[in-house]
């Protein structure tokens, strides 16, 4: 993952994570369901969107995430059953099974390897426990998301790839996660708004505009929410 973005714009995402907290709050709540004893990890934390989320439902929560002014704004907005430390998602410095329940939140498309962290989140949760990914989606349709590829490449240098639903499910498959629940959010974005989370000025901008304009598609996001069981 290229950080150098979300170091630049970190002020701004915190400002729309904390704008989204009490819906994310409600969603995380209803959807995963925790009994209240778990140790929890959030991976790719940023400012501390779902370890917050987390927070009330669980025992604790360690949130982990490469960027230090991300982290330092969580730290910010600390809870008491909360830690914040520096790290990367693909080679997490936890032992086999540490968490009963891990999660990422709209990470996987902005890091080179998603199939490192998946497989990570895997080993770090103990047997029985539970994982939760959400990540936007790419469009089931190849020159769709060939398109919608070009544009979020345009608006974000961090980002990476984004991958099928099949795509997904097929990593869990591989780390022997089996599917608990699943759910799409789906979302129209304001193009200005959206250019400006990402920092996005100069000829990227420019070029992500001609794109949207070409084609409004873009502007619809599609999520998916996956609860996995741990084998």
């Amino acid at each position: 993952m290229s950080t150098d973005r979300f170091a630049r714009t970190a002020d701004r995402v915190a400002a729309r994570q904390d704008s989204r907290a009490a819906r994310l709050a409600e969603q995380v709540r209803d959807f995963v369901g925790p009994r209240g004893d778990e140790r929890a990890l959030d991976v790719g934390t940023g400012a501390g969107a779902l370890a917050f989320a987390l927070a009330p439902l669980v025992r604790e929560v360690v949130g982990l995430d490469p960027v230090p002014e991300l982290l330092e704004l969580a730290r910010a907005r600390k809870l008491a059953n909360t830690e914040f430390v520096e790290g990367d998602g693909s080679a997490l410095p936890f032992s086999d099974g540490a968490f009963d329940l891990t999660g990422t939140h709209r990470v996987l498309h902005h890091v080179a390897q998603p199939d490192r962290v998946v497989a990570e989140l895997a080993r770090v949760t103990r047997r029985g426990g539970r994982v939760l990914v959400v990540d936007q989606l790419a469009p089931d349709d190849p020159a769709a998301a060939v398109v919608l590829h070009e544009f979020e490449t345009a608006r974000d240098p961090s980002h990476t790839r984004l991958l099928t639903d099949a795509e997904l499910k097929e990593l869990f498959a591989v780390n022997a996660l089996s599917l608990d629940r699943e759910r799409r959010e789906e979302e129209q974005r304001d193009l200005s708004a959206y250019l400006d989370l990402a920092g996005c000025e100069g000829d990227r901008r420019a070029r992500a505009e001609t794109l949207a304009a070409t084609d409004s598609r873009v502007l619809g996001a599609s999520a998916g929410w996956y609860l996995l069981s741990r084998a």
